[in-house]
């Protein structure tokens, strides 16, 4: 078996600027509301200082503390691309850090998701280029493989394919299907407009609140 083996030599597409824009606006919570609330990981972290992640996944699946795949896809990454590193959750080895961060950055990678460990946060932290990952340990990977580049991979639980849209902020990450998206931001757009005019609501003062006491009512809840 090759140390390396690429499942799809097509790199997947990047996203519109408009797409890019719209996600912009967009938090998490109403991207995952609108998915069933069944889409997104759990369990990474966030360890960049601010601002948000959007772009499509270049995904990597490796050897728990081996990040020989990791040096091949920045290689052949295009700007907007995230790495999207399925390491299995394992916290014994990190694999990158600061190098490999500076490297991608100038590759124009839009950010990391990794589920395992990484290493120099401090560099994370004091930076903008986002990163996710599960865990930090200050040992450094092996780089003898194997690696799957291109392929399905697991973060967090989810399920990711290349070309997958990744969406990141403070409350977490959702993946979302390239066929799903236009339907997925209008739906999240909807549900923003919405919560903007419960918020007026609230803001007025208003004693009976339509979206509060109206569900209550539903429920035959008096308050």
């Amino acid at each position: 078996m090759p140390a390396i083996t690429v499942f799809q030599p097509i790199l997947p597409p990047t996203l519109t600027p408009v797409d890019e824009a719209a996600l912009r606006a967009l938090a998490t919570p109403l991207l995952s509301d609108n998915m069933d609330r069944l889409i997104g990981a759990t369990g990474l972290n966030r360890y960049d200082r601010q601002g948000m992640l959007v772009g499509t996944a270049l995904t990597v699946r490796s050897r728990p503390g081996d990040n020989l795949g990791m040096y091949q896809a920045p290689a052949q990454m295009r700007p907007g691309h995230v790495l999207v590193v399925d390491a299995g959750g394992d916290l014994n080895n990190a694999l990158c850090g600061d190098l490999m961060c500076a490297y991608a950055v100038s590759r124009g990678c839009a950010g990391f998701v990794i589920d395992g460990a990484i290493r120099d946060v401090a560099s994370f932290a004091s930076g903008d280029f986002p990163c996710y990952a599960r865990g930090v340990v200050h040992r450094g990977p092996y780089k003898s493989g194997p690696a799957h580049l291109n392929g399905p991979v697991i973060i967090g639980g989810q399920a990711v394919n290349p070309g997958d849209i990744v969406v990141g902020d403070e409350d977490g990450l959702v993946f979302i299907a390239p066929d799903r998206l236009a339907d997925t931001i209008a739906a999240a757009q909807a549900k923003l407009r919405a919560e903007q005019i419960i918020m007026a609501e609230i803001e007025e003062g208003t004693e009976h609140q339509s979206w509060l006491h109206g569900l209550l009512g539903q429920m035959g809840i008096r308050a």
